[in-house]
């Protein structure tokens, strides 16, 4: 016996636990607590794994040919699709499919009606009473919320055009969608506008060689912070970001080939921030951090969905002392562009690493990357020449 998908659609903000646009609070004993759900593909995939016994079977789909900037689509069987955005990775719109699917069965609200059941089958005209009037059209558009009635595709008419409508049409997908970004002009697979919900994430990680890495936060009117290695502490980092959700005591001695100035009595510990996609070593003398790695959370990778993304670029040197706008690559940029961008010779000797050796139940067509170490930085790089993480010491 399948139990009820009973979830609310919320036009423009979200359908159910998952949220588009706003901030959910929480109350606990003691405490309130901020839930991110829905903010980006790190969070909703978290809040999943503690939810199997609603969603038992969860499908990651998306492009391995651009897998860095693919988007990418949640299918939870049977009946929702979440597509994410493919440069941040956030959530974008949320299709509900299937409805007359009953296994299990959904049940969606409006308010305080029931627009569709096991028991209730959601028309065309029971849309329109509920919502009002709207254009002509193949779907019922409205902001933030489509109704549309064919199971895959997007019907072409528009306003304007000769239409005759079946008033017993029956409805056989529903999509919900920033109302922002909802317009007949807007990029159905682009970036989601900035919204309360992004409040308080890392928007951009701007990293320097042989200095750290300056931290832009939504909103985007906030101050950017400059973590500087050698000389930010542990207590800064815990004062910029909070506590980290994990502190690692064990360096990996694959990286410390690269670093003609390790210490090997000095044994640090690692900040993990899973939720920016950033860890921070820090030394366990001077408790200052002594390197910086950025994760790419490219799909089809080992590491994907161990961290968020983290939206990187490396700054290089200014032209010239008038040069405002010093050149950048990004995370997106395959590897060799990357690697004549640190140093026009050839690429170093690489080092190969499995990091599926560790893991007996993770199986991918390609596990393996390679380290490649320059000066003051290593990247990691897969198969495809894709950089999944830089490393700054």
């Amino acid at each position: 016996m399948f139990s009820t998908l009973d979830v609310e659609i919320r036009p423009g903000s979200g359908l159910g636990a998952f949220e588009l646009g706003n901030v959910v609070l929480r109350i606990f004993p003691y405490s309130v607590i901020q839930d991110c759900v829905g903010a980006s593909l790190w969070n909703i995939i978290h809040m999943l794994r503690q939810m199997q016994h609603l969603f038992p079977q969860v499908e990651i789909k998306y492009d391995p040919d651009t897998s860095s900037t693919t988007p990418i689509i949640l299918h939870l069987r049977p009946h929702l699709d979440l597509l994410f955005s493919g440069k941040h990775q956030r959530l974008r719109t949320i299709c509900v499919r299937r409805l007359r699917d009953t296994s299990p069965p959904v049940t969606l609200r409006y308010k305080d009606v029931v627009l569709s059941s096991a028991d209730e089958v959601l028309r065309r005209v029971g849309t329109s009473r509920t919502f009002g009037p709207t254009y002509p059209g193949d779907d019922l558009r409205y902001p933030g919320v489509w109704f549309g009635f064919e199971e895959d595709g997007i019907g072409e008419g528009r306003k304007g055009a000769v239409y005759h409508e079946d008033r017993s049409q029956e409805v056989k997908r529903v999509l919900i969608s920033q109302k922002e970004v909802d317009t007949e002009e807007g990029d159905a697979l682009g970036e989601i506008a900035e919204c309360p919900i992004m409040n308080g994430d890392i928007a951009l990680a701007i990293a320097k060689v042989h200095d750290g890495v300056t931290l832009h936060f939504h909103p985007s009117t906030s101050t950017p912070v400059h973590v500087r290695i050698g000389t930010t502490t542990a207590q800064d980092l815990a004062v910029i970001l909070g506590p980290p959700l994990h502190v690692h005591y064990k360096e990996d001695d694959r990286m410390t080939i690269h670093s003609s100035l390790h210490d090997e009595s000095d044994t640090g510990y690692f900040y993990n921030y899973f939720q920016h996609g950033i860890d921070f070593y820090i030394s366990g003398n001077t408790h200052t951090v002594q390197k910086i790695v950025l994760q790419s959370n490219v799909p089809g990778t080992p590491l994907f969905q161990v961290y968020k993304r983290c939206n990187w670029e490396i700054e290089g040197k200014p032209e010239d002392d008038e040069d405002d706008t010093p050149p950048r690559k990004r995370f997106y940029d395959r590897f060799e562009t990357i690697s004549h961008f640190l140093n026009p010779r050839e690429p170093p000797p690489s080092m190969l690493l499995d990091r599926t050796n560790d893991e007996e139940n993770i199986t991918l067509p390609s596990p393996a990357t390679r380290l490649y170490g320059y000066d003051g930085v290593i990247l990691e790089v897969s198969e495809a020449s894709q950089v999944l993480t830089i490393t700054l010491f």
